[in-house]
């Protein structure tokens, strides 16, 4: 049992288990705690952000995407199930690639040379806020000691991944016309990528937790890595608005630039 993740204090130990629908439902709501709501985020998708805060941006997320495949990694380490392990060992190959030049890093890397940032630049890792770090870490360290099922719980924010990935490849191009559209292969890739991610983690969740007690575990994950992706941009929003709590939201000028 994870310690910083308590059972809901009014959680009835003898209650009934939630059906799979109302399970599923249940998990979907979680959406309305995800980072697309962060002020930080709405105000990317609105072109509000300057070109150094969005290459920001694309650098401390970066520290994010390189920690997916170790996320993973664990999930096959403590997975006795060969089966479960044959699919989910997919999930490393979209990130890593098969060779140099392929996978999702190397589409993020992508990314950040399309807004400004060197390849070395963004592979030292020197722009990364501690904040950042700390939350990210914290994802892998829950990853490679929760049991396999709950680690793949905490993945389920993909539920919600593929509206943000189509926010992006709506908005980036009229907004910020200067980023060379190359560099959007990585939400282009994800859509797919993510549906069927979504689809592989979803049944394993439904199927594994079945009594009222995990059902409401597993809620407490999901909500926990949203927490995760939240802090992400808390901290990118404390280093460049400097203003104010963030769920104020970011005053905007007449013109809509912050």
């Amino acid at each position: 049992m994870i310690p910083w993740l308590p059972p809901p204090a009014d959680a009835d130990p003898n209650a009934p288990a939630w059906s799979h629908a109302e399970f599923e439902a249940r998990l979907r709501a979680q959406g309305a705690a995800y980072h697309i709501h962060h002020p930080f985020q709405v105000a990317m998708s609105a072109g509000r952000l300057t070109p150094e805060q969005l290459r920001s941006w694309v650098a401390n997320r970066f520290y994010y995407q390189i920690a997916i495949p170790r996320k993973d990694a664990a999930v096959l380490a403590n997975c006795p199930d060969r089966a479960v392990r044959r699919a989910w060992v997919q999930r490393i190959h979209d990130h890593d690639g098969g060779a140099d030049g392929e996978g999702g890093i190397e589409r993020w890397v992508l990314l950040g040379e399309a807004v400004g940032i060197a390849r070395d630049d963004l592979w030292s890792l020197r722009a990364v806020l501690p904040g950042v770090r700390f939350a990210v870490d914290a994802y892998v360290r829950f990853a490679e000691t929760a049991p396999w099922q709950e680690a793949v719980a905490a993945s389920l924010t993909e539920l919600f991944a593929a509206d943000i990935h189509r926010q992006r490849l709506a908005t980036w191009p009229q907004h910020y016309p200067w980023l060379d559209a190359r560099g959007l292969a990585y939400f282009q890739a994800r859509i797919a990528e993510a549906g069927r991610d979504v689809e592989h983690g979803l049944r394993l969740t439904l199927e594994h937790f079945t009594s009222r007690a995990g059902q409401e575990r597993v809620l407490s994950i999901l909500r926990f890595k949203l927490d995760i992706l939240w802090a992400l941009l808390d901290a990118l929003w404390l280093a460049h608005m400097g203003y104010g709590p963030a769920a104020v939201g970011p005053p905007a000028t007449s013109d809509g630039s912050l």
